[in-house]
């Protein structure tokens, strides 16, 4: 049987906005223990975009130029192919962030990058292989949670629990706290396929007839999200995998020769969409952050981003209070009241996209060119900053305002 431990924050879920509130309330010295279900983060086709929001906070703690050592891939500009038509659709060299570019990085490496420097901070413990399994009350407040591990079951006593386990969120369920489902007409079909020097160099999301796909350049290969309508993945199973490779090729036709590298459908991962949000985000003792506050679609590939904003403004308006144990739900109200808007602004313009661009793409066969309004991208450059700095930086961006409680580390 472990030990059970006590702490001052408990976080459940070693995603993009645990690991980064982890890192932050040690970094402000506060005793903090991270428990990820898995044995590591090693989970393909998760979001992989780095936005410029985030490797800003990553400059505003001093180690972006460490991070960046890292093997990653830089897109300076998006752009979507309808039909016959290519349009530059979003430009980031006018941000005024330090990066001007989305990184592109496999989620583990930047969870593993995360967790390396929050390690050099006495007050972070990360239990891996650690699985949340109830959360612990005593007089109507969350006191911690008990967690499934290889060694038996372990208690963690907490002054404040978060719930930061994405969207399929243990805590969330456990909590019982409210869930508004804002709908969603379409999953995603992650795989990938080998890119050769010759392809497009440039980021796509692609338009055919009745098809739309999504294409990540990640040097050696390509990253890519096939569109489908919601629920159809059994009977595009059903059809069989070669109309289904017939399918990826009536979207992109210079992969005809790579197609077949999709064997099985065991290469083939379903992104279940969702798009939610908890009336309430807290309650006692409790705060949900992150996917498990709202799963976002990955329309934007803004998740990660948002999560992570909501891990800085976590952060920044609690760790006063938490350095003496005293946050109350008055405090916990101020989270959601300060994100609250930024996840409600995305979300509307996701469900838009997915409702008034995607679906009716699905069901239009006869995709030739890219409508009117989009072209004036190509012909007025100045548009292409707004959805920039949408996806780039989003709305209400963060900053780090905690402190380095070992500044001389």
């Amino acid at each position: 049987m472990p030990e059970p431990v006590s702490t001052t924050v408990c976080i459940a879920g070693g995603g993009p906005a645990g690991m980064m509130l982890g890192l932050l309330l040690a970094r402000a010295g506060i005793s903090v223990v991270v428990l990820e279900k898995h044995s590591d983060f090693l989970r393909d086709f998760r979001g992989d975009t780095i936005h410029p929001s985030t490797l800003e906070l990553m400059y505003e703690l001093g180690i972006l130029e460490k991070f960046l050592e890292r093997p990653h891939q830089e897109m300076k500009q998006l752009a979507g192919q309808i039909g016959d038509d290519l349009i530059p659709l979003a430009d980031f060299s006018h941000l005024s962030t330090k990066c001007k570019f989305i990184a592109l990085m496999p989620q583990w490496d930047f969870l593993n990058f995360l967790a390396e420097h929050a390690a050099s901070y006495p007050t972070f413990n990360l239990r891996m292989d650690a699985e949340v399994t109830a959360l612990v009350q005593t007089n109507g407040r969350i006191k911690g949670v008990l967690a499934n591990t290889p060694d038996g079951p372990l208690p963690v006593d907490a002054h404040l629990t978060i719930g930061a386990d994405g969207r399929h969120s243990t805590v969330r369920a456990l909590s019982g706290l409210k869930v508004e489902a804002l709908g969603a007409p379409i999953d995603v079909l992650w795989f990938r396929v080998s890119r050769k020097p010759t392809d497009p160099s440039q980021v796509l999301g692609r338009f055919a007839a009745g098809k739309v796909m999504v294409m990540l350049n990640r040097d050696d290969y390509w990253q890519c999200g096939f569109v489908i309508p919601k629920g159809e993945f059994e009977n595009i199973q059903q059809r069989g995998l070669e109309k289904f490779r017939e399918d990826v090729f009536g979207v992109a036709q210079f992969l005809k020769d790579r197609t077949a590298e999709l064997q099985d459908w065991g290469q083939i991962k379903l992104l279940t969409v969702a798009v939610d949000r908890l009336l309430k985000w807290h309650g006692e003792g409790l705060l949900c952050i992150g996917d498990a506050a709202h799963a976002m679609s990955p329309v934007g590939g803004v998740g990660i981003n948002l999560a992570i904003q909501d891990a800085v403004a976590t952060a920044n308006l609690l760790y006063e209070k938490l350095s003496r144990e005293s946050v109350t739900m008055e405090d916990l109200e101020k989270v959601q009241a300060r994100r609250l808007l930024p996840t409600k602004l995305t979300q509307s313009v996701q469900v838009f996209i997915q409702k008034r661009v995607l679906k009716p793409a699905l069901q239009n066969q006869q995709v030739r060119s890219a409508p009117w309004f989009m072209k004036l991208f190509r012909y007025f450059p100045p548009l292409r900053r707004i959805p920039a700095y949408l996806v780039g930086v989003g709305v209400r961006a963060e900053h780090v305002r905690t402190p380095d409680a070992n500044p001389n580390r």
